[in-house]
């Protein structure tokens, strides 16, 4: 590559990034590190661990934002004034070094523009993921137990730490349903893309004369409660049963009723966790996710409303992806029109492009509804 194209993709680059510094806005970030860190300095923070912990993480989010912002930038110059000096020694080792830095801030500068399309009201919040077989018997349950493991790979990729809050098991294989928070910044925003019904075609194990069967299981993705939201539960409203967990089976695993069923009574709702020990932590936790489906409940309300009066609605589908392993090896968006030949990979966590090109065709929807 010479210098005149090495320096027009830097080009490039940097006018992509002062995009981005426009929408992430470093300086007004820095204003409210300013303010949370004299939050965060109050002797006694932590006395109240739960907004300890919710300022401490928004803290270390702006941070990262303003550092992943200045460092690009600071990484562009420096590569910038390599290629130049590789140009005028004419040094093939520096200019290979500058070609590839310049390669790796490509990749992160587009990773980064896909953040900054994330600018709905709770797409900064951790994800709440609910998993649950739908159509076709045993192997939807399979299938349902197949997607939880890809999303738990995926967080482990990143290094996003999630917590299962319930697994309700099948009876011959797989789950009926699971419920997982995945803990990072933007979690919400990032996964929201993956709800909808995701359709499986394979051969099944469980049928003896091997014909093929097609399979679904449905995603549901919320955004985590916070105080901020003031969604109010009257105990009235509600009715709490305890049992004993099970595992796959249907065996107890342990000795005391742990585990807490929640139901909401206006709605009809219903939550379960006995992911904890103590019933007490368990009913903290179904609240918690019984507050984020009320908050999604309340939230399709006005956006239906909103709809209402509009001559269409929203009309995304329900059905977002199909994963096809006979009689060939696909997996395809059918939103996006996204496709690779290589499901053990998805199976395996490897969903980033999936949920990129999800994020841009969501945007794009936004943008062409009038």
């Amino acid at each position: 590559m010479t210098l005149e194209q090495t320096q027009a993709r830097i080009d490039d680059l940097s006018h992509r990034l002062e995009s981005i510094e426009v929408v992430v806005d470093p300086e007004a970030k820095r204003l409210q590190i300013a303010e949370l860190e004299q939050q965060v300095s109050v002797p006694n923070l932590w006395e109240d661990s739960e907004r300890a912990q919710q300022l401490t993480s928004k803290l270390s989010a702006l941070n990262a934002d303003v550092e992943r912002v200045t460092s690009l930038r600071s990484r562009l110059g420096d590569a910038e004034v390599l290629a130049q000096l590789a140009a005028e020694a004419d040094d093939a080792a520096s200019a290979a070094e500058a070609e590839n830095e310049v390669a790796a801030l490509a990749t992160e500068i587009e990773a980064l523009e896909i953040r900054t399309l994330l600018s709905g009201e709770y797409d900064d919040r951790d994800a709440l993921v609910t998993i649950r077989s739908e159509a076709g018997g045993v192997d939807a349950a399979d299938w349902a137990s197949m997607l939880l493991r890809m999303y738990e790979r995926w967080a482990d990729r990143h290094r996003y730490p999630y917590e299962v809050y319930d697994i309700s098991y099948a009876e011959e294989a797989g789950i009926k349903s699971a419920t997982f928070q995945v803990k990072a910044p933007y979690a919400y925003g990032t996964l929201s893309v993956e709800q909808g019904t995701h359709r499986l075609v394979r051969i099944s194990p469980f049928d003896n004369q091997g014909r093929r069967q097609t399979s679904f299981a449905g995603v549901e993705v919320l955004p985590v409660v916070e105080e901020t939201d003031h969604i109010d539960i009257p105990e009235s409203d509600i009715r709490v049963d305890v049992f004993r967990s099970t595992g796959p089976g249907g065996q107890s695993v342990n000795t005391t009723d742990s585990a807490v069923r929640i139901f909401h009574i206006p709605t009809g709702i219903t939550v379960t966790c006995q992911n904890e020990k103590s019933q007490i932590q368990n009913k903290a936790a179904a609240l918690r996710v019984l507050q984020a489906r009320l908050l999604e409940k309340a939230r399709e309300e006005r956006a239906a409303e909103m709809d209402a009066l509009k001559a269409d609605g929203n009309s995304w589908g329900s059905q977002m992806r199909s994963y096809v392993l006979h009689p060939y090896q696909m997996v395809k968006d059918l939103r996006t029109g996204y496709e690779v030949s290589n499901p053990t990979a998805v199976f395996d966590g490897d969903i980033d492009t999936f949920i990129d090109e999800g994020i841009r065709w969501r945007k794009r929807e936004e943008n062409a509804t009038p």
